[in-house]
């Protein structure tokens, strides 16, 4: 079955940087659009960024556009997120999912596997 597990959450400073990994089983990453959501206690779970199936384009919330970059490995069937220059207000769960539908890949309802998430917490 598909599994996404992510890793590499934890405890930072502002300023400071992190690499979200989330691998993947049951589904090929090559063929499969791929993003991160994020939800912050008391808030909806938003989107982050994604990346298409073919990795050609990759697309960004516009509160971390410059500072976050979406990759994936294909061979490794992992996707990951750089996270740089975070501020206490990137703080949440981070979720990866894989997209169902290009139609649109900032839109949670293109998603149909989601994973457990992982804690990323910035402090000031």
């Amino acid at each position: 079955q598909v599994q996404l597990v992510e890793s590499g959450g934890g405890l930072v400073q502002a300023g400071e940087s992190l690499r979200l990994s989330c691998a993947a089983s049951g589904l090929t990453v090559s063929s499969s659009g791929m993003g991160w959501f994020r939800q912050a206690p008391g808030k909806e779970r938003e989107f982050v960024a994604s990346i298409s199936s073919s990795g050609e384009r990759t697309y960004y919330a516009d509160v971390v556009k410059g500072r976050f970059t979406i990759s994936k490995d294909n061979a490794k069937r992992t996707v990951y997120l750089q996270m740089s220059s975070l501020k206490p207000e990137d703080t949440g769960i981070y979720y990866c999912a894989r997209a169902w539908s290009r139609t649109d890949y900032t839109s949670s309802t293109s998603y149909n596997y989601w994973g457990q998430g992982t804690q990323v917490t910035v402090s000031s």
